[in-house]
């Protein structure tokens, strides 16, 4: 049997293929895609073994059966062939081939999938004598992997093992990483807070390469629910395309783009609803709107200003968030696409968002006031790939019963698990935070449960040590004892001072 630990030794040893040539983040982009042609493969194999067994070689009704498979192949874009033919001239080309015909046969579910990569690359893989070696190599160590279903035991070996090199890639690429890999155990927590249920469409405006979309989906082991997404950069967007594919989740519409100039999950014309919606968008966005910019004519000073009348999605009507800062512009996104009647929804965000002013506090104080925040969870520091800096966790609900606001403090000593380069958020941690959001209850020293009246007090800052109170009370001091303690010392020294000054007189000094 091919075991998880099989197939991440032979990805790494995939990956010393292509180290000190190419950088990380765009080799990955290498391996993980010959991970999944490799996968479609076995899998297209043993498939049609099993029908030229029941069919007894009729290959017309083998044929037949193929075709209404889960994808289809034709034998030159298998692994296979590829790998028999590793050792040809133009081996880098034969793979784009493949990549294509694959592309071709399943237009349904991975259109334009391979269409951000290039296995003939010179500028990846330099002159062509070199980039054969490589890709030979490549060739041979994924031949020893058997990705056949019965052969993994478990369908969630490939799925797992694929997420796990994606994790592994974006701590290698550091600040680059956070682009499209949240922790695993943020993502847990988050998909915790907002429940998902049967019949649910769950969505992420920054899917990044699908894992928050992935744990919300976990939640409901039925599998009936429905899964959108959008991301922006092509790899990306391929990345996760891929892993909703090798998790089982055939019919997830990722789409490609911006979406705050350009969302793509529409219905009848208006922004589509979702009973959840989970997200990690990129921290503080510069320059967030310059979709909406292209044509708007730029004033004396020659700048070009954002208003909310360019967004025809109106989500920009309680404010525009500042250039700079694109936070709440995902935010005010996120809530226009929160059905009305069910919708919870879960952001992270930099702790900035609890207390910038300007007209990110007037869009604070709005969001507060029409009763959508449900929570604030603030979180340790170090634990996404790339930046130190502290999160937080905006928890927001449509139909809120209640006005008051739930803060929690996870941020202290003691609520998460030290790592060499990063922190780690432990499964007490998550749970922790999770019991106290579901019992909405104050805690000494970790959470408060804040009323309307005492955020207005607060000019609707937001800043968690505000309401949660983490200060520990020093022991007093006994001042008796200290100068006790002081005379003593003084009493040894002048003792030591004079044994010095006799032996320095014995001695003639």
């Amino acid at each position: 049997m091919t075991t998880r630990n099989d197939i991440e030794q032979v990805l790494w040893s995939a990956c010393d293929s292509f180290r000190g040539k190419i950088d990380s983040s765009r080799y990955k982009d290498y391996i993980l895609s010959m991970l999944f042609v490799k996968y479609l493969s076995d899998v297209s194999k043993e498939k049609r073994q099993e029908y030229i067994q029941q069919y007894e070689g009729d290959m017309r009704r083998v044929e037949r059966a193929m075709s209404r498979e889960r994808f289809a192949m034709d034998e030159e874009s298998t692994f296979d062939y590829l790998y028999d033919h590793r050792s040809e001239s133009q081996i880098g080309q034969m793979i784009n081939v493949a990549l294509s015909r694959i592309e071709e046969y399943n237009s349904g579910k991975l259109r334009n999938v391979f269409r951000a990569i290039d296995f003939n690359s010179q500028v990846d893989f330099g002159e062509v004598k070199e980039k054969n070696a490589t890709l030979r190599n490549l060739l041979e160590d994924f031949h020893k992997l058997d990705l056949r279903p019965s052969q993994l035991g478990s369908a969630d070996i490939i799925g797992d093992a694929y997420e796990y090199m994606i994790a592994m890639f974006a701590s290698d690429a550091g600040k680059k990483g956070g682009e499209f890999f949240t922790p695993s155990q943020v993502s847990e927590l988050v998909a915790s807070l907002v429940k998902p249920k049967e019949n649910d469409r769950i969505y992420d405006p920054t899917c990044g390469s699908g894992g928050l979309l992935l744990k919300a989906y976990k939640k409901v082991p039925s599998g009936k629910v429905a899964i959108y997404g959008q991301e922006l950069n092509a790899q990306t967007w391929a990345l996760c395309t891929m892993n909703m594919f090798l998790h089982g989740v055939d019919d997830a519409r990722i789409w490609q783009g911006d979406t705050l100039s350009n969302p793509q999950n529409i219905e009848n014309d208006k922004l589509m609803k979702f009973q959840v919606v989970v997200a990690n968008p990129p921290f503080s966005l510069d320059k967030w709107d310059s979709g909406f910019l292209t044509d708007v004519e730029a004033d004396s000073k020659g700048k070009k200003k954002m208003t909310a009348e360019l967004d025809p999605y109106h989500r920009f009507d309680w404010g525009v968030p500042p250039t700079s800062k694109g936070d709440y512009a995902f935010v005010l996104h996120m809530l226009a696409s929160l059905d009305a009647e069910n919708g919870r929804m879960a952001i992270v965000l930099p702790h900035g968002v609890l207390f910038r002013g300007a007209s990110e506090g007037k869009i604070r104080r709005q969001l507060v006031e029409m009763n959508l925040l449900d929570a604030v969870i603030g979180l340790p520091a170090n634990l996404f790939y790339g930046t130190g800096i502290p999160a937080c966790i905006l928890v927001f609900k449509k139909n809120r019963p209640q006005r008051d606001v739930l803060f929690i403090d996870a941020s202290g000593e003691g609520n998460f698990e030290k790592g060499k380069n990063q922190n780690i958020l432990r499964d007490t941690d998550i749970a922790r935070i999770v019991s106290t959001y579901e019992k909405w209850e104050t805690v000494d020293k970790y959470s408060y449960l804040a009323s309307l009246d005492e955020i207005r007090e607060n000019d609707f800052n937001l800043n968690i040590p505000r309401y949660v109170d983490t200060f520990e009370e020093e022991e007093l001091v006994d001042i008796d004892k200290v100068q006790r303690n002081i005379a003593n010392i003084e009493a040894e020294l002048a003792q030591v001072q004079a044994q010095m000054k006799q032996y320095l007189e014995e001695l003639g000094l």
